[in-house]
């Protein structure tokens, strides 16, 4: 089996994989996009591997097998920086809600503490009336 036949089974199997992962929603629209365009893109170099070559030749790359890893150190790069924009907005979106639930913990202590001391004046009525004389209640 040759190495063509090799990588574009398997660029067919990865975009496949996360065709099905998005499908059954394992896999958000907004990271399966740079994959899928990741995958077609791998199935046309496969299925035409002198693109690859014209591609080297246009940019002024010696050997299209450096176009080829200076393209994936691109796409780490890309990846890298949409998850750190997302690591960035769950950061946020974390000290938000803590603080929201720091506030409601303090709402809730705040009642708590206002019903009991309702509960400890009616004690203090109902305390007084049973000890108060019959003829003046």
């Amino acid at each position: 089996m040759s190495i063509t036949l090799f990588s574009l089974g398997l660029a067919i199997i990865v975009t496949l994989v996360v065709g099905l992962a998005l499908r059954s929603g394992q896999l958000r629209e907004k990271y399966a996009a740079l994959w899928l365009i990741v995958g077609v893109g791998t199935i046309v170099l496969g299925a035409f591997p002198e693109l690859l070559e014209m591609l080297a030749t246009m940019f002024g790359v010696h050997l299209a097998s450096n176009l080829l890893f200076a393209l994936g150190i691109v796409l780490l790069v890309m990846v890298t920086l949409q998850l750190s924009r997302e690591i960035t907005t769950l950061e946020d979106e974390t000290r938000v809600l803590s603080e929201e639930a720091a506030l409601l913990r303090n709402d809730l202590e705040e009642v708590k503490r206002q019903l009991a001391q309702v509960r400890e004046a009616g004690a203090g009525e109902a305390r007084s009336r049973e000890t108060q004389p019959r003829e003046t209640r």
